[in-house]
């Protein structure tokens, strides 16, 4: 039976998903984080079907085996590829969410003929899914999607905030595509990461939409409507990775503002 004292866990293949773990730990102060970063797969947008859920099954051993009480799959792509297998395979040991549903729970907020955008990896875009969830949700909007697949290894490399970042925004999102739009999702969790850039561009004109924030507010009504909210003290969060490297440490000190400690746990050994 899960209680509320469990932590929380948390993947992705690299640093986006810190983002998610950030705005947990605003919305979420009391909870035990328990993070995975497949460093060493990273990024997941390029990567197979098949590979991703074979990622996500070994990295959902690890947290259960913390004992976790959800598994927040904070990642597009592998929300998209391999949530649910994850569902499946963690059965009743513990609950599973994904970032893509409170992005479309959001939506439904959106005036009727609303022309929303939608860039994310080439893993999230080819597999359709937003589009699939707006059309089964009946949502009165236009998606309008494109395929970024450059920005997440720019992040990653630590390329954000710069010429670099800002040259290569520039060519995307003035891609016909996106033209018109009201909004656009940022539909990778690095993305958030060049959200000011990306609101620089638009000059204020377009809304956009930073799912980490959702997700982890509809984390907390998730945990609230299951009686698993933790209300006492909290124990210390834990980071996993599948390989060192010194961006991730890098990128976790500046979002967590202290040092934190990496335990490097080889999924494949």
């Amino acid at each position: 039976m899960l209680t509320s004292n469990q932590p929380i866990g948390i993947f992705d293949s690299g640093i986006g998903g810190l983002t998610v773990a950030h705005a947990v730990r605003q919305a979420l102060p009391n909870e035990q984080i328990i993070y995975f970063g497949d460093t060493a797969h990273l990024p997941y947008g390029d990567k197979s079907t098949a590979a991703i859920q074979a990622y996500s099954v070994k990295i959902c051993d690890v947290l259960l085996k913390q004992n976790c009480k959800v598994i927040l799959i904070a990642c597009n792509s592998a929300s998209a590829a391999a949530y649910e297998l994850v569902k499946a395979y963690i059965g009743s040991k513990a609950l599973a969410m994904n970032v893509i549903d409170p992005v479309i729970k959001h939506l439904a907020s959106h005036p009727e003929g609303s022309k929303v955008g939608l860039i994310g990896t080439r893993q999230t875009i080819s597999s359709n899914i937003y589009k699939k969830c707006v059309d089964e949700n009946n949502l009165p909007i236009f998606l309008e999607s494109l395929a970024t697949p450059l920005l997440a290894p720019m992040i990653e490399d630590g390329f954000y905030n710069n010429n670099i970042s800002r040259v290569l925004i520039h060519e995307y999102l003035s891609m016909e595509k996106l033209q018109g739009i009201d909004s656009l999702i940022l539909g990778c969790t690095h993305y958030p990461l060049v959200k000011s850039e990306i609101n620089d561009f638009y000059s204020g004109k377009v809304n956009v939409i930073d799912s980490s924030e959702i997700v982890a507010q509809a984390l907390k009504a998730f945990l609230t409507e299951k009686g698993l909210l933790h209300s006492g003290t909290k124990a210390e969060d834990k980071f996993f990775v599948s390989d060192l490297t010194p961006s991730f440490a890098e990128s976790t000190r500046i979002f967590f503002r202290k040092e934190v400690h990496l335990e490097y746990y080889p999924i494949w050994d």
